[in-house]
């Protein structure tokens, strides 16, 4: 309709034909949640962390996607479970797709394959060459199952705890230098610590399909139950006066505490301790990495025992 007397057009209006267009879009975001917000590049509260840290674990395990041609292939080859191959259309394939191609054909996993934008996707745009491989999630053990697993066997119990250990490649070297010298299982801490991924996987050479692997949401309060069920308790600790060539208590059930490279045990975990041993070496080294003192101490713990007639 034209306004009475003005030469003017029809009012301008959307005859709700925009209705969509006005409509809310629902709250603003909190500051912290809006990248252009001077909020959102500080660190957040404990409160807040503690926040998100339940939400990441209430979204439970998810499978992990190994990317790249040489570590696809070393996982295939070491026998990591998994469940998919993807490879890209029109990959340029050379001699480590083929043969990564076939292993997963042998082992009668699914080879998908897909366009590079989704490959890019599913990898988080890592430099995946084309391939990519999806492991499952890893099922831990309850540190009271390594017990019983001792038990049925027969044998004093012989288990190792990680106390601070973060580099997957170092869990992956220890569990299987355990398998190797008859251990009945690992137990790492909840937090701060390196978890079963494919690094893990690959580094120890597909033993930890066999080797239970138990994780402790207290790690002092799982050795000292240990310890009140008959086992003893050694720490490695390269200023300790005792010597791995000292330890009588090799022959009983023990566990074994590794710590960590540059700060090794904590105090908690040293505390509860029945006695640290060191490792005796040449003037002029400091201290070996982890998973290579866990393996000296468990080689010496197993010819001790096969001395005895133990195992």
């Amino acid at each position: 309709m034209r306004k009475p007397g003005t030469k003017k057009g029809a009012v301008v209006g959307s005859g709700g034909q925009r209705r969509k267009g006005l409509e809310g879009k629902g709250p603003t975001p909190k500051a912290h949640e809006r990248p252009n917000h001077k909020a959102y590049r500080k660190p957040l509260s404990p409160q807040a962390k503690q926040r998100n840290d339940t939400k990441r674990r209430d979204t439970g395990p998810t499978s992990e996607l190994v990317a790249g041609r040489n570590p696809v292939l070393e996982c295939l080859r070491a026998e990591v479970p998994a469940t998919a191959l993807y490879v890209a259309i029109g990959i340029d394939a050379d001699d480590r797709v083929t043969a990564a191609v076939q292993l997963a054909a042998d082992r009668g996993l699914s080879v998908l394959e897909v366009s590079r934008p989704e490959l890019d996707r599913l990898t988080n745009n890592a430099t995946h060459q084309g391939i990519s491989l999806q492991i499952p999630p890893f099922e831990y053990s309850h540190p009271d199952d390594l017990l019983d697993i001792a038990k049925e066997s027969g044998e004093d119990a012989l288990l190792v705890a990680l106390d601070g250990v973060t580099d997957p490649r170092n869990l992956g070297a220890v569990i299987r230098s355990a398998a190797a010298f008859g251990a009945h299982g690992v137990v790492v801490p909840q937090r701060r610590s390196a978890s079963i991924t494919a690094v893990a996987w690959r580094t120890s050479a597909g033993t930890a399909a066999r080797m239970p692997v138990a994780v402790a949401t207290n790690l002092t309060r799982t050795l000292k139950d240990w310890a009140d069920t008959g086992l003893m308790v050694v720490g490695l600790d390269a200023d300790s006066s005792i010597t791995v060539d000292e330890l009588e208590l090799a022959t009983g059930p023990i566990v074994v505490v590794v710590g960590s490279e540059g700060r090794g045990l904590s105090r908690l975990v040293r505390e509860r301790c029945d006695e640290t041993v060191s490792i005796p070496m040449a003037a002029g080294v400091e201290s070996l990495n982890a998973s290579v003192a866990a393996g000296v101490v468990l080689a010496e713990i197993a010819r001790r025992r096969r001395v005895a007639g133990r195992i």
